[in-house]
């Protein structure tokens, strides 16, 4: 899905901006009399119209079949939430590619004007195009007050709407510079390849400038309590916002360096320009993908095609109607229905495909083979942590769906998994005791939940992990020793900043 989505987005932004910088050049050309120029734009029009046109169309078609095979349920609803959204950008595209192959086909044939005229149906059309995608998007994201009122309108203009749209366009502008610098690169003509890398440059630079302000303005619309979840034991979100803001920086640097020596320009300079902005709008799309899970849309349906207990009657499954039915008896496609005492573990997995697999593996992508407490934790304590999987990592998982009996199977399948380990002998270490036993819920971070909230007090502290479900009742049963209570508690004790002293007293005249 990334590649085939990465590719695409790439792709389709070229061709936004492109658009715009065909005519524009095109009529910069004719204004100036420039023969060479014209003849190098009829070549790039070439290029473009066979990038966007042919690899664009078979790639879209490509993340319809992707999305369909990954999220049918997901698919399903922004089908019938923005059909008349969909149709008439079937409209535009349409309207886009037969202007894209007039254009194509024009040089040479038409009058000047009439040419130009197709360069803008295309652009226009392709950015009515995007205007359009861009809402419903952004609408998986931040959905905002759709949930409540469930108007076409109210989720097309979401939060994210209007900060994504300026940061698209940005982005699409950048391009059509980095593009002209791969075509500009093969140019025998040295005075023509610097005027279009500098031309190119001006497309490009200034649109690179621009995006951190767009690109806070729409984190900025983000809610918070996405963000503080992308911060969780898996932190793509996070981690590629970080690379998305790197690349950024290296591309624009990349640009100014073309601007050194623009006539000796080389096509692997070019090349690698193109391959870092690659990587950069790549990394934004895994934050926009990452930064919302567990949900596929936000507050509504989750990334395991489970709808979220305050969808209202649409006629899916949510957590509570799983949890009364079961998830064997309501999922489509599973090999048990009936679950036994025989049959435990394979009914387990089963569960685990259905309901886990969207995002984890047991040993690859997200493999909860890295969860050494599952290795150490008995059958009893992994049902007690699936009863709270919706307060782990921030937020970022679903809470199980499915009845007291599934959650059993479910436990014993993971349980399998790997063998389990021994306890490590000798003095117990807080790290140790911390890796193995709570790792798989907190962070270790000062406003994580057990650093914020266990007691400062070494005895008390110690006292209080005797009976962990007393002190949040969805917390395993973990019957630790003395001494690993102890090394846990001290341990904490220096993860956390210093409490102030209190103030002292003032005394009166």
């Amino acid at each position: 899905m990334a590649l085939v989505a990465g590719l695409h987005v790439f792709v389709s932004h070229f061709a936004v901006g492109g658009g715009l910088f065909l005519v524009l050049t095109e009529r910069k050309a004719l204004r100036n009399s420039d023969e060479a120029l014209l003849g190098w734009l009829k070549a790039h029009t070439r290029f473009f119209v066979l990038l966007t046109v042919v690899f664009g169309a078979v790639s879209g078609v490509g993340i319809w079949f992707t999305i369909s095979l990954i999220s049918p349920t997901a698919t399903s609803n922004l089908i019938h939430i923005f059909v008349w959204g969909w149709a008439i950008e079937w409209v535009f595209f349409f309207l886009e590619i037969t202007a894209a192959l007039l254009y194509l086909y024009g040089w040479d044939k038409l009058e000047p004007k009439r040419h130009e005229w197709f360069g803008w149906v295309y652009f226009i059309t392709a950015f009515a195009s995007m205007v359009v995608i861009n809402g419903i998007i952004t609408f998986m994201l931040t959905p905002g007050h759709w949930i409540e009122d469930h108007e076409f309108w109210t989720g097309f203009f979401n939060p994210t709407y209007w900060p994504s749209l300026f940061f698209r366009f940005c982005v699409s502008l950048a391009l059509a510079g980095i593009y002209a610098l791969i075509t500009a690169s093969v140019q025998k003509d040295a005075a023509l390849k610097a005027r279009i890398v500098r031309w190119g440059a001006l497309w490009t630079v200034p649109s690179l400038l621009l995006l951190p302000v767009f690109a806070r303005w729409y984190i900025r619309k983000i809610p918070a309590e996405l963000w503080a979840s992308a911060r969780g034991a898996m932190p793509t979100g996070t981690h590629f916002a970080l690379l998305a803001c790197i690349l950024l920086g290296v591309t624009l640097l990349l640009a100014l360096v073309a601007l050194i020596r623009p006539s000796r320009l080389h096509l692997a300079f070019s090349l690698l320009v193109a391959v870092v902005a690659f990587g950069a709008m790549d990394s934004f799309e895994f934050v926009r993908e990452s930064v919302r899970k567990p949900y596929v849309i936000e507050n509504y349906l989750y990334a395991n095609s489970v709808y979220s207990a305050a969808m209202p009657g649409d006629g899916g499954f949510t957590v509570d109607k799983i949890g009364d039915a079961g998830v064997l008896k309501s999922a489509r496609w599973v090999s048990t229905r009936e679950l036994t005492s025989g049959n435990q573990i394979a009914a387990g997995r089963e569960i685990f495909r259905v309901e886990c697999e969207s995002c984890h593996t047991p040993s690859s992508y997200r493999g909860l083979h890295q969860y050494i407490v599952l290795r150490q934790w008995d059958q009893a304590k992994i049902r007690a942590m699936l009863g709270s999987l919706y307060l782990m990592h921030n937020g970022a998982m679903p809470a199980f769906a499915g009845t007291d009996a599934e959650r059993d199977a479910l436990a014993a399948y993971l349980g399998s998994l790997q063998p389990p380990i021994a306890s490590p002998s000798g003095p117990a270490d807080g790290k140790t005791v911390f890796e193995r036993n709570c790792s798989m819920c907190h962070q270790a971070r000062p406003d994580d939940h057990l650093f914020a909230n266990l007691p400062r007090d070494t005895k008390t502290a110690v006292e209080a992990l005797k009976d962990l479900p007393g002190m949040f009742p969805v917390m395993p049963d973990l019957k630790l020793s003395e001494d690993e209570r102890q090394a846990l508690v001290q341990w904490v004790n220096t993860q956390r900043p210093a409490q102030a002293p209190a103030p002292a007293a003032q005394g009166g005249n």
